[in-house]
């Protein structure tokens, strides 16, 4: 549903005014008025967040920016009879806020499964994953599809060498814990310490599940511990019940250990810190391969994955275990899977500067062959590479695809997709999960209250990994398959022209199904299009771009910080198109109203401004482009243009790159 990306090339000829056309309150019809009115579109602009000491006017972080951490160390067992997971978790949290806080709140995300959850109850019933075919309920879960969530053993505090039993309440899906006494700001710390279990969901799970393929089970586990809620400068303790529209997380580092049958493959986010303990001596050299190789290289092939000298000794004993430790430092989440039937392939990642990643899939033997998930680690490879060199590089010490059953989801470093995905479809998905990496991973936006941060600014970069995967075989991109056709500028005008449609800046959890996609995802990621191709330009946007992920790297930036880094840096007043774009849903439309020899007169009819480029021809064959800023429309609603010949006709937006909601009026040939 993306615009073509067209280069800015023409130049502004001279523009005649023409006596403005008198304007009407926004909503009101008078008749032969024009419902534009320049008074809405360019009056002065506050943005929904101040420029503070801790947010710059820049869109900067301020100089007093400030932002809590939250360690962990996890212990988890996953029990494959039961269809449980064990763990005991310990989390450092340093309070570098200037409050002292007399209470700390945790998200309990497994919640969500339960039968009395506000989302159960809101989203009449749970969400399924994207591509996955269900199973039967039995197979699944002996209780259906609810869960009771996380239980817990014990919760405890501990400051210093002190460690006290925790008073605490659990609302839905979030905990309270109540302090005896305040944590002290700028820079004290205290650990909570959480003995908890909980029953794995099935496939109705989504994000979390797990599930059989042909060859064997698959336990896809993410949202597996009880994560802190962040507290920052906007609303304190940001405590939004989780409906199922992703997440808000603190940064800090991750040691964590799964205990798992020894016949198991994990792949978890971050680096696996000992291979010795849980691999082959043949796969440890293939993965040392990998690091070095451009190709892929195999680490346990399909015919080994029923093999039993392709898992250590302790595989061959009747209960063995093993527990693999994975670390991540920089990272606001972490997620892993397991198999006993997982091949596995690796190959490295070139990064900026000789630094080097490595590019991993996990998936069951029927996902296998080069037309399907052969060509993974090729595919995450290659976005990765991709994204670093545009954009930021990438940080962390694998880039993982997982073929499961909770399709379509992203965790930092690793994703999962679907295990029927080939072809481009696999290459689609695959990119863009990856590129969740950067946002909302690096760039750490909230993705409850504004999902454009988040599906927006990725789904714009698919774009130009798509177009240059080897010279654009899998492109262009523009996610026209969730359209009925037509021109790619014109499909976002459903949304446009839908007067139930959101603005772009409404919490996630407000869109409603037939809406989320079109606005968050699309609308978002084509306001960036426009942003770069038409209101911009791609040097200067790009430079902006970059210089807001640097910024905010690890951070939590606002929409108004966004707004702020990209006219401030982008060297453009843009309150015109953050009021039409993203606080308000407005129409485009220009007219070509009348041709009269050498003029030329064109009708602002919408309450939407944007730059547009207009095709002349001349009757003596000869043709012209201009270019219409949107200061043509700082006082008025109607402007002449004047050529030096005789117009036989005249185009607005003659390459359709802009959303202009009424088509039939671009064009006019003289009479």
């Amino acid at each position: 549903m993306l615009a073509c990306r067209l280069a800015v090339f023409v130049a502004l000829l001279g523009l005649v005014p023409h006596a403005p056309a008198q304007t009407a309150a926004p909503g009101s019809r008078a008749a032969g008025e024009t419902p534009y009115d320049p008074r809405v579109a360019f009056a002065p602009l506050t943005l929904p967040v101040p420029a503070t000491a801790y947010r710059s006017s820049n869109g900067a972080p301020g100089p007093s920016y400030w932002q809590n951490e939250a360690d962990y160390e996890l212990h988890a067992t996953l029990d494959t009879a039961a269809k449980q997971l064990r763990a005991t978790e310990s989390i450092t949290y340093i309070n570098n806020s200037p409050n002292a806080l007399t209470s700390l709140w945790i998200q309990l995300d497994q919640n969500i499964y339960r039968k009395d959850s506000r989302a159960a109850i809101v989203n009449s019933g749970l969400m399924r994953p994207r591509r996955a075919k269900p199973v039967p309920d039995s197979e699944e879960n002996p209780n259906g599809r609810s869960t009771e969530g996380f239980l817990f053993d014990s919760v405890e505090l501990e400051a210093g060498k002190q460690r006290v039993k925790a008073e605490y309440l659990i609302d839905d899906t979030r905990m309270q814990i109540h302090l005896p006494q305040p944590l002290a700001p700028k820079g004290a710390q205290l650990k909570v310490r959480i003995t908890y279990h909980y029953q794995i969901p099935g496939v109705w799970g989504g994000r979390t599940s797990w599930g059989k393929s042909k060859e064997g089970e698959i336990y896809d586990m993410a949202q597996w511990y009880p994560r802190m809620c962040v507290y920052d400068d906007l609303r304190g303790w940001d405590t939004q019940p989780y409906l199922g529209n992703e997440f808000y997380l603190e940064y800090g580092h991750f040691d964590y250990y799964t205990t798992v049958p020894a016949t198991m493959i994990v792949a978890g986010s971050g680096e696996l810190m000992n291979p010795k303990d849980v691999l082959t001596k043949e796969q440890i050299a293939r993965l040392e391969q990998a690091r070095s190789s451009d190709k892929t290289v195999t680490i346990r092939s399909v015919a080994e994955v029923k093999d039993p000298a392709s898992r250590p000794a302790a595989a061959t004993k009747p209960d063995g275990t093993l527990t693999w430790h994975f670390h991540m430092d920089s990272t606001r989440d972490v997620a892993w899977s397991a198999s006993p039937v997982f091949v596995w392939d690796a190959a490295r990642i070139n990064l900026p500067d000789g630094k080097r990643s490595l590019a991993m899939s996990v998936y069951p033997p029927e996902s296998a062959g080069d037309e399907a998930w052969g060509r993974s680690t090729e595919y995450v490879k290659d976005a990765v590479e991709d994204f670093s060199r545009r954009w930021f590089p990438y940080p962390y010490p694998a880039a993982i695809n997982v073929a499961g059953f909770s399709t379509g989801m992203e965790y930092p470093g690793i994703v999962f997709d679907g295990i029927e995905d080939k072809g481009k479809t696999l290459f689609w998905i695959t990119a863009h999960e990856i590129g969740h990496d950067w946002f909302p991973m690096i760039v750490g936006s909230n993705e409850r209250r504004n999902a454009f941060m988040d599906e927006g600014f990725n789904t714009f970069i698919d774009i130009f990994e798509s177009d240059d995967f080897k010279g654009g075989v899998y492109g262009p991109k523009r996610d026209s398959e969730y359209s009925a056709g037509g021109e790619p500028a014109d499909t976002i005008l459903k949304v446009l022209d839908n007067p139930a449609a959101p603005p772009i800046l409404m919490p996630a959890d407000a869109y409603t199904w037939q809406l989320g996609h079109p606005v968050s995802y699309f609308k978002g990621a084509y306001g960036m299009v426009l942003l770069r191709d038409q209101i911009l330009g791609p040097q200067r946007f790009d430079w902006a771009f970059r210089k807001y992920i640097r910024d905010w790297a690890y951070k939590h930036p606002s929409p108004s910080d966004f707004f702020r880094s990209m006219a401030s840096e982008g060297g453009e007043d843009l309150d015109w198109f953050w009021r039409g774009w993203y606080l308000n849903n407005w129409k485009h439309d220009l007219s070509v109203t009348s041709i009269e020899g050498e003029a030329v007169t064109i009708t602002n009819k919408g309450q939407l401004v944007l730059p547009a480029t207009v095709e002349v021809k001349y009757r003596d064959g000869s043709n012209t482009r201009f270019h219409l800023p949107v200061e043509t429309w700082l006082n008025k609603a109607e402007m002449t243009w004047a050529g030096e010949k005789p117009v036989a006709s005249v185009t607005i937006d003659p390459d359709h790159a802009l959303p202009d909601d009424d088509r039939s009026n671009n064009a006019r040939s003289a009479k």
